[in-house]
């Protein structure tokens, strides 16, 4: 497979990065190779990572990009992988315009993968990692069998969102204080006071170690397992679950990628909307020549459509912050901004600050895009961009507007954005009833669980914790507990 670039493409590579340095843009090296559609399919359906281990969901994603793309529903344009140096493919029937505007957005995205603080966690030679992952999970199959890691596999990969996300920038588990310390040396036995030569008898180390046993026991007791909600399952299961050594290195290695993938889901709508705002300016005022400039804008205005029902990340960003960089040009930020009532006097306002690419820039290292929503999401845009919620009318049967309102638009996209849209699960007890039974919990926020996925989670927990296995959720606005004991599903209702 010849995956270099034709030397037309290696000098339109060169005058792109030479853009892109100009726009101050700080980003790893960029290595492109050229691939044709089913190559590029075949990657992406690796999530990027062509040396991944074996696994059916992978050509299950293939067939679909495949098809997708033979029935012209969608198209690839680029692919670009979060390591040091930054890997990025090219499709190789991409024509000149097409690969111009590419290697733009790949560089913005570079830049958004180094200078982000929510990539700044995660593994900058993962191409050689993950390489490493399939060699060893290709050994368990040759040694264990394709069938049974590949089972083992499946129930990781099912459960491979209960991750704690914010947990590399958060010290959830602290070592013992000394408090802790000072409690256990409270709880030592007894000694009573007696002279050097009688103390043998009056303390008789058979029954102090005795004492020291029924202690330790008794602490034992009194400790919670785990001391504190863990919002890691994986971690959790990892640590404490009856695991053979390959499986325990299998759940390691879907955690591990876990982590590596969550800042991207953490951070799309900045990241597609930081790479559309360099490729577009770096393409209209610096790279597109007078005859691309038509074929740019058509093929650029079809990545910003939207389509019924769908956020598109890349228009939503890329509104975001050329609006956070012309309310900062013009001073339409701080208390004399917020305490100004007069609309026509806010609507001419403009204070030539000038300070409008220094603080899209700093939006671009700090935020993802829960706290990026919430903080630059205003009443304005929301009406310039027309944005509205909707739900479905049982009498029209059809989906109908809901509402304009800005705390509406506002908090039904944040909470689809919030733990990207799934349940909150915690382990709250790893030896329920002293009988080492699993007892989870769902923090319930409006949406109850769908019962279908509840149960198969349950089924794919209870094959790693290979005990039975209970979740504390909302049901039909009751408290249920539901329970999976290896052989049945039960579900009580907790009064």
């Amino acid at each position: 497979m010849t995956t270099a670039l034709t030397p037309e493409l290696r000098d339109l590579g060169a005058e792109i990065r030479q853009h892109a340095v100009n726009c101050d843009l700080d980003f790893f090296e960029v290595i492109f190779e050229l691939l044709d559609y089913d190559e590029l399919n075949m990657i992406a359906a690796y999530g990027g990572f062509p040396t991944r281990y074996p696994h059916w969901r992978f050509g299950m994603d293939f067939r679909e990009l495949s098809k997708s793309y033979t029935y012209g529903l969608s198209k690839i344009y680029e692919l670009v992988i979060n390591n040091d140096p930054c890997y990025a493919y090219l499709m190789k029937c991409n024509n000149l315009v097409d690969q111009k505007l590419v290697m733009a957005h790949v560089y913005g995205h570079s830049d958004f993968f180094k200078r982000n603080m929510w990539y700044s966690r995660t593994n900058r030679k993962m191409m050689d990692e993950i390489a490493n992952h399939g060699t060893r999970i290709r050994r368990y199959m040759e040694r264990y069998g394709y069938e049974t890691v590949e089972n083992f596999l499946d129930c990781c990969l099912s459960l491979e969102n209960l991750i704690d996300y914010h947990s590399p920038f958060i010290v959830r588990r602290r070592p013992s204080s000394e408090e802790d310390r000072e409690t256990q040396r409270e709880m030592q036995p007894t000694r009573l006071k007696a002279k050097s030569y009688m103390d043998s008898y009056i303390n008789p180390p058979e029954f102090l170690e005795q004492e020291r046993e029924r202690i330790q026991s008794k602490l034992e007791e009194m400790k919670k397992f785990p001391e504190e909600p863990e919002k890691d399952v994986l971690f959790f299961l990892m640590e404490n679950a009856s695991l053979e050594r390959w499986q325990r290195d299998v759940l390691s290695i879907v955690r591990e990628e876990a982590y590596y993938f969550a800042p991207q889901g953490m951070t799309k709508i900045m990241n597609e909307g930081w790479a559309s705002y360099w490729h577009s300016k770096i393409m209209t005022e610096m790279a597109a020549t007078a005859s691309e400039i038509v074929d740019y804008a058509d093929h650029h205005s079809a990545t910003m459509g939207s389509s019924p029902g769908n956020l598109n990340p890349y228009k939503v960003g890329i509104e975001l912050f050329r609006d956070i960089e012309e309310r900062w040009n013009r001073g339409k930020f701080g208390s004399e901004w917020e305490e100004c009532t007069d609309a026509s006097a806010k609507f001419c306002w403009d204070k030539q600050a000038n300070k409008g690419r220094d603080k899209i820039f700093e939006v671009r290292t700090i935020y993802n895009d829960v706290t990026f929503i919430d903080e630059f999401l205003t009443p304005e845009f929301v009406d310039e961009h027309q944005l509205f919620t909707y739900e479905y009318n049982k009498q029209q049967q059809s989906y109908v507007i809901a509402s304009r309102e800005f705390q509406e638009v506002k908090q039904k996209l944040l909470f689809s954005l919030s733990n990207f849209g799934q349940p909150y699960i915690r382990v709250e007890d790893g030896n329920y009833q002293n009988q080492g039974e699993l007892y989870l919990s769902h923090r319930f926020e409006g949406v109850p669980l769908r019962h279908d996925h509840a149960r198969a989670t349950l089924e794919n927990i209870f094959a790693v914790w290979q005990r039975p296995v209970h979740l504390d959720t909302i049901v039909e606005k009751r408290r249920k507990v539901m329970s999976y004991n290896g052989s049945r599903h039960e579900e009580k209702v907790v009064k």
